[in-house]
């Protein structure tokens, strides 16, 4: 088994776990998992892992993503956007300026009541699954934060955007709130994420250096002792290390690398010997 860090990019209309077992099978893995599942009808970015790279998952940075998204005015969904579609209706039209307005007015936090068809626990099921079995439930609401909100063109009844939001935010309910703002009904015709991480798609599958993803301090192993120390590394001995704030670290070694914490001058493995290959 490989320890394999993709910044892969999902087809539309495949579900996330498809997508996943389709890598498991090209790269001869039998277990992996990804980093923040994407809707069926969306593509692009995903960050999967296989092997040891599978524990790095905690320590990778989910504050941000960024995604470009279409909006459909007059179209009425269950799950706001084209696979559970109820009505499309003639929607009025709006003006630019009313777009942008409304677009620089949801910049910052919002407390909302997420899609039923979602990827949030209830009661160890999916909402998704529960909502396509007809079964009925409510959802709590939750904060998202929106960085930034740009208008990229309006061709009626479509509205192009790019949006950068808190991680576990909901891009459909983003074009959700531009929609009840204008008066109509509205869902995503067209969902891509662009960015997770700090990774940045290129619309194709690609390896990744796990340290750069991690976007932790480094502190190179031969730098601070010979293979003495490294060899304490290794076997998850007790180590020593002056002048370190508190925080996490990389420790980088030629073959693996450690993830250890640092509280008041005590030190703590949190992950050891992961290998680079």
């Amino acid at each position: 088994m490989a320890n394999l860090l993709l910044a892969g990019y999902k087809p539309i209309f495949q579900s996330s776990n498809f997508y996943l077992s389709s890598l498991k099978r090209r790269y001869g893995e039998r277990s992996g998992g990804y980093l923040g599942t994407l809707d069926p009808f969306a593509k692009g970015m995903m960050i999967l892992a296989f092997g040891q790279y599978s524990r790095l998952f905690p320590y990778f940075s989910k504050a941000k993503k960024t995604y470009r998204a279409t909006l459909w005015l007059g179209l009425q969904s269950d799950s706001l956007d084209i696979e559970n579609i109820i009505d499309i209706k003639q929607a009025k039209e709006s003006t630019i300026e009313e777009i942008e307005s409304i677009f620089s007015k949801l910049l910052g936090r919002h407390s909302y009541i997420p899609p039923k068809f979602s990827a949030k626990h209830i009661n160890g099921k999916r909402a998704y699954e529960l909502a396509r079995a007809g079964i009925s439930f409510e959802l709590k609401k939750v904060e998202m934060e929106v960085f930034s909100l740009k208008f990229l063109g309006y061709s009626h009844p479509f509205i192009h955007f790019e949006v950068t939001l808190s991680g576990g935010g909901y891009v459909r309910s983003i074009g959700e709130m531009i929609a009840k703002r204008l008066g109509v009904f509205g869902g995503l015709s067209s969902l891509e994420r662009i960015e997770e991480c700090g990774i940045l798609t290129d619309g194709y599958e690609r390896k990744l250096d796990p340290l750069e993803v991690l976007n932790l301090p480094i502190l190179h192993g031969e730098e601070i002792g010979g293979e003495a120390f490294r060899k304490r590394i290794e076997n998850g001995q007790k180590i020593c290390l002056k002048n370190q704030k508190n925080g996490f670290y990389v420790l980088d070694f030629e073959d693996f690398f450690s993830i250890i914490e640092i509280k008041e001058n005590n030190i703590f493995y949190r992950l050891n010997r992961i290998y680079k290959c």
